[in-house]
């Protein structure tokens, strides 16, 4: 596979202090032509600090959530890479708060470039700061999906994943806000495509457990269950 032939997708939102060192980790991996940023309404300068570290970046002006972000960078890619004429291999999507750690993400493009996987998924080591929340979210999603499909995944809400072509055609339109990803491994695997967790040594900032962290999962936990009726799923039902 030719060097430069994933696009990377960051959607983000207030991560000024920390989208610069996730683009030039991102941007320094061989495999990685493109970085596009997609500013969800941010209220800070992260804009300027992704344009100033190369990205290619598109600005929301007011939030529109994960979803929307992750389908404004795709088209944007798209855009980019129709002038170019020629598609990128595969898209590889990144949350911006990774910082150094990124450069850590090559590892999800191997079994994808190889044909090997249609979408990868990374699985994080511990974090170096505790979160806090009490595994309610990730155990629905994680429910969910093994009912939907029979797959177990061990890290269903993780936003790190490197997908094919096929993989996110699809996945499309992609369920809303937080539920994203839960419903981009329902999607693709009952498309008849292989999904491949990886571990990936990533670091990220952490939900807390004051107010703002319990709206978030709050808005975390409605999304994806939301994902998981509209895909079937029915909780209501035994058996």
């Amino acid at each position: 596979m030719a060097t430069g032939r994933v696009a990377a997708v960051v959607p983000c939102k207030d991560e000024a202090d920390r989208i610069a060192a996730t683009v030039q980790a991102v941007a320094a991996l061989d495999v990685v032509g493109r970085v596009v940023v997609v500013d969800d309404g941010s209220g800070d300068a992260t804009t300027a600090a992704a344009e100033a570290a190369g990205a290619d970046v598109v600005r929301h002006g007011t939030n529109r959530g994960k979803a929307a972000a992750l389908e404004t960078g795709v088209a944007r890619v798209r855009e980019l890479e129709d002038r170019a004429g020629e598609p990128p291999a595969a898209l590889l999507f990144v949350d911006g708060d990774l910082q150094e750690t990124a450069a850590a993400l090559g590892v999800l493009t191997d079994a994808v470039l190889a044909g090997s996987a249609d979408m990868t998924v990374a699985t994080l080591p511990e974090q170096l700061t505790a979160g806090g929340g009490r595994g309610l979210v990730v155990g629905l999603a994680r429910g969910g999906i093994e009912r939907l499909t029979g797959f177990r995944p061990v890290q269903p809400l993780s936003g790190m994943r490197c997908l094919s072509p096929a993989a996110y055609t699809a996945a499309t339109p992609l369920a809303r806000g937080w539920g994203v990803e839960t419903a981009l491994t329902v999607d693709v695997l009952r498309a008849g495509l292989r999904v491949l967790e990886v571990p990936c040594a990533l670091q990220h900032r952490v939900s807390g457990s004051d107010w703002r962290g319990q709206l978030h999962r709050a808005a975390q936990y409605r999304d994806v269950w939301l994902a998981l009726v509209r895909r079937g799923w029915r909780p209501w039902h035994r058996g």
